[in-house]
């Protein structure tokens, strides 16, 4: 059966329109004002609402061992609680085991995602060590539609060096793929870390003092480096500094292609939370971590400026009482990682478009449009135009929620954003054509697939 949704206004990132859309099967196959009824059309009306494309979080670790603990969401939890509020694809890291093959790991994730996602999916393939055999499966991995790479130059058991990094760009851009990095320095970190716990300090306000703001756009300036030796376009994951937005804006003036993403963890909440007693802060803990209110504010104008192109999540959750605790006498154990999939669109709405930073046209962009066209998903995914997959959301601007534990669908005991008060949400979630959220419930779940990329 098809459905024509009447009323309301799409949103791209060059404007808005009162259309009406019709979905025949998976795909939007019309658009138009006053689009006829045919016999057994199911009619919805967004009076009053926009349309937006389905979201896209280009960043999340839904199913993680951290080497001491699974995260608390799964692929089905987590992806229930990401389109239950409008996220209808999500594209989730991918970590191989040390001494396994790329190959072998996507098998892993395709096990833990195939009949359980209730979101469209795809990958990030992590890079954790460099040899040989790891170089020639990086065109394997293209063929077969992950086509983003993600190395780190921080954590022990994850970081390649320099050389290795330069050696990874090289093979990645011969195939046309992309890579993104986590960018702090490992060395200066372990360092500072082992200076801290020697001096009796090992509470996790001192998470933030080991890991500071220099150290990002130190690692973020060599990154860009050796990118351009390579002549690869690359993307920068949670930049969360204002130092490192500033290496970026350089690298741009001198002709480099460089795409940055941030999270609404670095919009919204500041280090102070890790100084909340009885070990609360813990709940915070994150890499990068949380930094200033200065930072927030050069970020937001970063967004409103063009110079952040995405917001993702870095969906990465412990609880709090039996997982976060494992670091109760030594802050550099405690698992890293917040929950974030479920909260993002009301977040960034409520902070950035309700609040007059952004238009609703930025809005998509920013959790849509720029995600799919970065990622090889577009037109596929975000956007609302005739043959594209009828991913979309159902968006009231005027209602009003509070964002909480108790509530949210995220399996996790608590949620950094507790309390915040949040305007605009996900009347209506659709994942090609099947409706699988109303008002942040879910209807229908496990429609999620794989989303073959393919590098055009």
């Amino acid at each position: 059966m098809s459905i024509v949704i009447k009323g309301g206004t799409v949103v791209s990132s060059h404007g808005r329109r009162q259309l009406d859309i019709r979905i025949n099967g998976e795909k939007i196959t019309e658009l138009g004002n006053g689009l006829s009824i045919a016999d057994g059309e199911e009619v919805v009306d967004a009076t009053g609402c926009f349309i937006f494309p389905g979201f896209i979080d280009g960043h999340t670790h839904l199913e993680l061992n951290n080497g001491m603990t699974d995260t608390s969401d799964d692929f089905t939890t987590g992806s229930i609680a990401a389109v239950a509020k409008g996220t209808t694809t999500v594209i989730d890291m991918a970590t191989p085991e040390h001494g396994g093959t790329l190959d072998e790991c996507l098998v892993t994730w395709n096990k833990m995602a195939e009949g359980k996602s209730s979101a469209d999916f795809n990958y990030h393939m992590s890079v954790i060590e460099w040899n040989e055999n790891i170089a020639k499966e990086i065109p394997k991995m293209v063929k077969k539609g992950v086509t983003t790479f993600k190395m780190y130059m921080a954590y022990d058991n994850l970081r390649t060096n320099d050389a290795e990094l330069y050696e990874a760009m090289k093979i990645i851009k011969s195939v046309g793929g992309m890579l993104g990095v986590h960018c702090e320095n490992g060395d200066v970190i372990n360092q500072l870390q082992a200076e801290y716990l020697k001096a009796g300090k090992t509470g996790p306000e001192n998470h933030p003092l080991t890991r500071p703001n220099q150290l990002e756009a130190e690692a973020v300036n060599r990154y860009l480096t050796i990118a351009k030796q390579a002549n690869l376009a690359v993307n920068i994951v949670h930049l969360s500094t204002k130092e490192a937005l500033e290496v970026v804006k350089r690298a741009r003036a001198e002709g480099q292609e460089v795409y940055v993403e941030t999270c609404p963890q670095y919009l919204l909440l500041d280090d102070e939370a890790y100084g909340l007693p009885n070990f609360e802060g813990a709940k915070y803990v994150c890499s990068p971590p949380l930094r200033k209110k200065a930072d927030q504010e050069a970020l937001w104008q970063g967004i409103i400026d063009g110079e952040v192109n995405t917001i993702s999540t870095d969906h990465c959750d412990f609880n709090f009482k039996d997982q976060k605790i494992i670091g109760k006498d030594d802050f550099t154990k405690i698992p890293g990682g917040m929950p974030g999939v479920e909260s993002r669109p009301e977040l960034v709405y409520t902070a950035g478009v309700a609040a007059g930073k952004i238009t609703p046209e930025r809005f998509v962009e920013l959790l849509s449009e720029n995600i799919a066209k970065q990622f090889d998903l577009y037109p596929q995914k975000g956007i609302i135009q005739v043959d594209s997959d009828a991913d979309i959301v159902i968006w009231d601007p005027e209602a009003t929620g509070v964002i909480s534990a108790k509530t949210q669908l995220q399996h996790c005991d608590y949620t950094p954003f507790e309390g915040f008060q949040t305007k605009g949400k996900a009347r209506s979630v659709y994942l090609r054509g099947n409706k699988v959220a109303e008002n942040g419930e879910i209807i229908s779940t496990k429609q999620g697939k794989f989303i073959f990329r393919k590098i055009t």
